[in-house]
């Protein structure tokens, strides 16, 4: 059966994540570090350095005791990062109105950050292309907010699957994307990086799926999976399954 729509995991899929996260985890901590510092100070307040008081170790544990705690929300990464920056900055000493709006200005600063990601130089054009001839989506388990990026335009629907509490490998979000682009998983693709959270998934679904899996070892693979070492093999595969 024919193609009708492709979707698309997004890190590690259209551009290389490694580092991104890195640097927008350590950035968006340390700018909330120096600007609340630099805040009391000017109020003539003396509370040591948050960051020393609790530090990214701190968060992390937090942002893990939240996810214990409101397993509907595992997923949602923005709201446990928020939500942890709050409980933090509520036991450094600020009010809950103080902590809420600096929670939410070091969430700006990292969705900021989050945004610094190069897509391949292939992966412009290649959509484009796709954008003619098939329904294309996005799907994934991160926070970054596509609609900020100039590719956004290319995908017709866009599903950040642990805002809607249903992260990958969960279902729900392939069947809202497919239903929403209108096709079957049977004439549906979807491609990513992830074995667990994008293969397996789409597989139990129905639908085929192209796996960016550069260092995986040769072997036979269930039938509908394809390999690819880059997107940038996504063409050569389409003419064959098309």
């Amino acid at each position: 059966m024919s193609l009708r729509a492709i979707t698309f995991d997004l890190d590690d899929t259209l551009w290389d994540n490694r580092g991104v996260m890195t640097r927008t985890e350590t950035g968006h901590y340390a700018w909330l570090d120096e600007a609340l510092s630099d805040w009391l100070a000017r109020r003539g307040e003396s509370r040591g350095r948050f960051a020393e008081r609790y530090p990214p170790t701190a968060y992390q544990a937090a942002r893990a005791r939240l996810a214990e705690r409101f397993p509907t929300r595992r997923g949602d990464f923005t709201w446990l990062r928020e939500r942890a920056l709050v409980e933090l900055l509520e036991a450094y000493g600020l009010s809950r109105s103080a902590a809420w709006l600096w929670a939410a200005a070091a969430m700006a600063r990292f969705h900021a950050l989050r945004l610094e990601v190069t897509p391949h130089p292939e992966v412009e054009p290649l959509l484009e292309d796709l954008g003619g001839r098939f329904r294309l989506g996005a799907i994934t388990n991160g926070n970054l907010a596509l609609h900020r990026l100039a590719l956004h335009h290319h995908f017709r629907v866009a599903i950040a699957a642990g805002e809607i509490q249903a992260p990958k490998p969960d279902a729900r979000p392939f069947l809202a994307a497919l239903a929403r682009l209108e096709a079957t998983p049977a004439r549906a693709l979807h491609v990513g990086d992830s074995w667990q959270e994008d293969v397996l998934p789409a597989l139990r679904l129905g639908m085929r799926a192209a796996w960016i899996a550069p260092d995986a070892p040769a072997g036979t693979l269930p039938e509908g999976v394809h390999r690819l070492a880059h997107v940038r093999e996504l063409p050569a595969l389409l003419a064959d399954l098309t």
